[in-house]
């Protein structure tokens, strides 16, 4: 069984913020399984459950916690089906990347990104796959909150819309293919 975590925020202020960039691959990926998020009443996270031949089930996660607390939630769901890290995939929003480009890693630091700082706090391990999402650099004089947080444009969300199809055939291809596979073809 695998679990994949899309990291965003919870509330429809943040819909549509380049943070979010986790949940809209989550949803991409999701919409092709046929499969519906829900609420679950004991923690909170949305949840979907989907398989996927030469993968098996799998667990789609985005947590309702905000950001920084996203690691939170993993322990009481991978606890008791008996999973690690090595089984958990993790979607994000990257600002040292630009608009639309991907970078897939086996593992790594937070990059100074305060929900992979949370999965790693719950872990105590680095040792998990994440796909890293380019949302592009703050303007000059923005901060990196309110970059991150803005409403993106309607150019920036078609490009964002695009680049979701294309986590989302990473993400297939990691699950399906490995790793390996899926850094070639999608980095």
């Amino acid at each position: 069984m695998w679990l994949v975590m899309g990291l965003g925020n919870p509330g429809r202020n943040y819909e549509h913020t380049r943070h979010n960039a986790g949940w809209l691959v989550l949803d991409e990926f999701a919409r092709r399984r046929n499969v519906v998020f829900r609420r679950s009443w004991r923690r909170p996270v949305q949840t979907a459950k989907a398989a996927l031949e030469g993968a098996g089930s799998l667990l789609l996660v985005k947590p309702t916690t905000y950001m920084n607390l996203s690691g939170t939630v993993l322990p009481a769901l991978m606890r008791p089906a008996g999973m690690t890290a090595k089984d958990l995939i993790v979607v994000t929003d990257d600002i040292n990347l630009p608009v639309g480009r991907l970078r897939i890693r086996a593992h790594g630091s937070a990059g100074g990104h305060n929900g992979l700082k949370s999965v790693i706090a719950a872990l105590g391990t680095e040792e998990f796959a994440r796909i890293r999402v380019g949302v592009g650099e703050q303007k000059d004089g923005q901060s990196l909150t309110e970059h991150v947080l803005e409403r993106m444009n309607a150019a920036e969300r078609k490009t964002l819309a695009e680049m979701a199809t294309r986590a989302a055939d990473a993400l297939e291809c990691i699950l399906t293919h490995g790793m390996g596979h899926a850094m070639n073809e999608f980095n």
